[in-house]
């Protein structure tokens, strides 16, 4: 019984410290993913740890400590996507129609032929702008059904899982598709316009995940966020970013784009909003996100109901709130987190002065 319990404590706290490497490995950046899995695990082990070893000899509380260490070092991470945790983003003082802004995040699996679904979700729940990911031409001949709702549109269908359609009832402006980093995986970025006439900067992104059926490394994942948060950081335009980022809210490289972009994140204080995966319970994780500037309150934010694909979509309502600023407080740079996030750009070629900048002159 001690063999069983050391291996597996071996393994608890190799899994937990792996992440710490920034190696860029999909198998070590993985691991960034089930920490709340890990926090169970390892408060499972810790509970049958203490009920079945000889607690009076010092190698079982050798095995206890080295148990409770990982269990607390995981909770740390995951911990700020609890009620336990203070809210980042401060809700809205009152609703303003003007000034909202309902933004729907939805990857369909491209595989995926329900998009009746899909469809009565934005009846449903009426977004002012849809952003789908994986969508082909079949999804896009099935979405442009809402054009007459939804007349300002942005159309890249293709047929690698990465096709991407902005679905808007706001003016858009100044948009442009690009392709940042991978020949093959756009990206989207526009001006909106609230009918109150202030003027939203957003960014839809859909990088690669790091996988052994994909990119083995998350360096073109990172790369894309970084040259995107660095286009941002100083913005004195209101900001929106979302899509499904391939990376989950709490890991290293999510931090590290909040850093250097001063984006918040409004299910900090409030709810994981895991959106993947959605037929398995028991390995869900929120990858699918909406970050903001800080000219905005929260209206609310909602993980819809299902629509066949592999992921829930996403709901987050807005309010436009430029005096805002001093209520908020997000993730600060410092010297090395820039001279990372320096290096993973330069590390894939790229540079912020790739990503566009819709409104400015």
């Amino acid at each position: 019984m001690f063999s069983v319990f050391l291996v597996s404590t071996v393994v608890l706290v190799a899994f937990s410290l792996l992440p710490l490497w920034r190696h860029d490995a999909w198998w070590v950046r993985s691991l960034d993913f089930p920490r709340l899995q890990l926090s169970v695990i390892a408060l499972l082990l810790l509970l049958l740890e203490l009920l079945f070893l000889d607690l009076s000899k010092p190698s079982s509380w050798w095995l206890v400590v080295f148990t409770v260490l990982p269990l607390i070092y995981q909770m740390w991470w995951i911990v700020p996507y609890t009620r336990l945790f203070p809210v980042e983003v401060k809700p809205a003082r009152a609703a303003d129609r003007q000034r909202t802004i309902r933004v729907m995040t939805a990857n369909v699996l491209m595989p995926n032929r329900n998009a009746a679904a899909l469809l009565e979700r934005v009846r449903q729940h009426a977004p002012d702008i849809l952003v789908t990911l994986e969508s082909d031409a079949w999804w896009q001949e099935r979405l442009d059904t809402l054009e007459t709702d939804y007349p300002y549109t942005i159309k890249c269908p293709l047929d690698n899982l990465y096709g991407m359609h902005v679905y808007s009832r706001l003016v858009l402006t100044d948009s442009h598709t690009e392709y940042l980093v991978e020949p093959d995986k756009p990206s989207m970025h526009t001006l909106a316009h609230l009918p109150s006439g202030h003027r939203i900067r957003m960014h839809f992104l859909h990088p690669a995940p790091p996988s052994p059926t994909e990119n083995e490394a998350s360096a073109e994942r990172d790369a894309e966020l970084i040259i995107v948060a660095k286009s941002i950081a100083g913005a004195d335009t209101a900001v929106i970013v979302t899509g499904d980022l391939n990376d989950v809210a709490w890991s290293r490289t999510t931090r590290l784009f909040r850093k250097i972009s001063g984006l918040l994140d409004p299910r900090v204080g409030r709810g994981m909003f895991n959106t993947f995966h959605c037929k398995y319970w028991f390995v869900r994780w929120p990858l699918d996100h909406l970050f903001h500037s800080s000219h905005f309150g929260l209206s609310g934010i909602h993980r819809l109901q299902g629509f066949g694909s592999d992921h829930f979509a996403l709901l987050t309502e807005l309010v436009f709130e430029s005096d805002r600023d001093a209520a908020h407080k997000g993730l600060d740079a410092n010297a090395d987190d820039r001279s990372w996030a320096k290096a993973k750009a330069e590390e894939q070629g790229v540079s912020s002065t790739d990503v566009p900048r819709p409104g400015k002159r």
